[in-house]
Parts: structure tokens; sequence; C-alpha cells
């Protein structure tokens, strides 16, 4: 057997204890304390990955092991459920890269393997890490930018919450800063909302709001006057001066909208024309 075809076998053939070995040597240089089901997993997959390295070595075939891949996305999706850095797995290539490069080193050196092979069993280790840390980072993203979607839609559907005061009478209270897409979600989620609950009068309270400009006083007006073709009356309450003014300025005219200095004197007026 020549001294290639050797290092194969042993990958092979000891690739379980070969992979603890690795395991073992990258946790003592991280230093780190990792949860046993993840060393677990490391060890399968490296086991598997070992006997794909021989089988590749033997063949001098390049293509990657589907199980390295998975594992590399667990890892990236795991951190990211957690509210983890994705630096806190980034840092534990490096003592990896060196592992896993000094131990086929020994192997090769042990059986004799000539330079030229050994610098392509070096390629094929390093080649798999990069592609690890590739797929770990990108499913880190992907992840990632999955939660903050979630988030926001939640976020969204509590920053428009129509909330029944009594019957046919719900308020929509505004909170912080009013903008363009803030406009647009009580667009399209609390006019929807509205009509679902049958509401016939609805009173947007502004006491919340943090800033307000012309432009998006006249979306507040467009608002009125869609809850008006729903036949839906639309009571303006904690409207400060200084929004007022804004609207003004900007020649949006909010004389056609029934206006209140408090939640409950709109309230009050509703119930003495019931």
């Amino acid at each position: 057997m020549n001294p290639t075809s050797a290092v194969a076998n042993e990958l092979q053939q000891n690739s379980e204890t070969i992979a603890k070995e690795i395991v073992s040597s990258i946790l003592e240089l991280i230093g780190v304390e990792i949860p046993k089901q993840e060393v677990d997993q490391a060890i399968v997959v490296y086991t598997e990955y070992l006997k794909f390295l021989g089988d590749s070595i033997m063949n001098k075939d390049e293509t990657t092991s589907k199980g390295l891949l998975e594992w590399s996305r667990q890892n990236g999706e795991r951190e990211a459920a957690k509210g983890g850095r994705i630096s806190d797995i980034l840092f534990r290539y490096p003592p990896t890269r060196i592992v896993f490069i000094d131990k086929m080193a020994e192997i090769s050196l042990k059986h004799d393997v000539n330079t030229e092979d050994l610098i392509w069993i070096n390629k094929r280790v390093n080649n798999m890490l990069d592609i690890s840390i590739n797929e770990t980072v990108f499913a880190f993203e992907r992840q990632t930018s999955k939660l903050m979607m979630e988030v926001q839609e939640e976020m969204d559907i509590l920053s428009t919450p129509v909330v029944p005061v009594q019957e046919n009478v719900s308020v929509l209270p505004l909170v912080g800063k009013m903008d363009y897409d803030r406009a647009r979600l009580i667009m399209e989620r609390a006019i929807p909302l509205v009509a679902r609950q049958k509401v016939q009068c609805l009173i947007i309270d502004f006491s919340g709001i943090v800033t307000i400009d012309a432009t998006i006083a006249k979306h507040i007006l467009d608002i009125h006057n869609v809850l008006r073709l729903l036949g839906v009356d639309s009571i303006a309450t904690g409207m400060r001066s200084e929004l007022a003014q804004a609207a003004v300025e900007g020649g949006v005219d909010f004389s056609n909208i029934k206006t209140f200095a408090t939640v409950k004197q709109a309230i009050d007026s509703i119930n003495k024309e019931m």
C-alpha cells in the first residue's frame, strides 16, 4: 500500500477515534466550555468528514461533504436563535484549523507521505474549513434576518392597536414618532381591523406622538377620508398645538375632523349623542 493510500485507510478505519482527539485538542486550545450536545455533534460530523477526506485522498475527489455543510448551517442558525454573535463561532475556527493541519501532518508523516501529497491533503483540510465558515456565516445572517423580520412584524402589530372601549367605539393610540411607514401601517392594518370589528366611531389619540410634519398630517387626513368612506366616524384627541400648527402650515385642513383634548372627553361626547 502506498503512503497516501495508507493515510486514507487510517482516516477511514479510525475516523471516530481521530475525531475525538481533534475535538479534545480544539477544546483545550479555545479554553471555553462548549455544550455537550454540540461537542457530540462535532465528533459525529468530524467522523463523517474524516471518512470523506480519506475517500477524497484516495480518489483525488474535491467535492464537499453534505454533512459538514448541514452542521455548519445548524451552528449559524443556533447561534442566531439564541441571540448570539457570529464572532462567538468564528473565534473557534483558527484553533480548529491548527488542530486539523497538525493531525493530518502527524498521520501523513507516520506513513512517509511525500511533500506534494502532504500539501494537497492540507489544502483539502483548509478548503473544508473555509467552506464551513462561509456556510455558518450565511446561515447566521439568514436566521438573524428572519428573526428581525418576525420581531418587526410583532412591533408593527403592536404599533397599530385598535382597542375597543365600548360597543361600536374603539381607540387607536398613536405613540412615538409618526412617519410615512407608520401611516402606511395604519392604512394596511388598523383600517381592516376597524372594518372587522364593525367599529362605528374610531378615536385617534395623538397624545403620545412626539413629532409630526405636514406630509404625515396629510396621510392622517387620508386615513380619516378612508374611514369616512367605510361609514366610520373618526375623532382626533390629544392633538397638541405644535402638531396642529404643523398640519396648518402644510395646508392640511383638519376642520372636518372632530377634536377633543382627551379620549374621555370624546367618549363622553359620543355617549351624549346616543
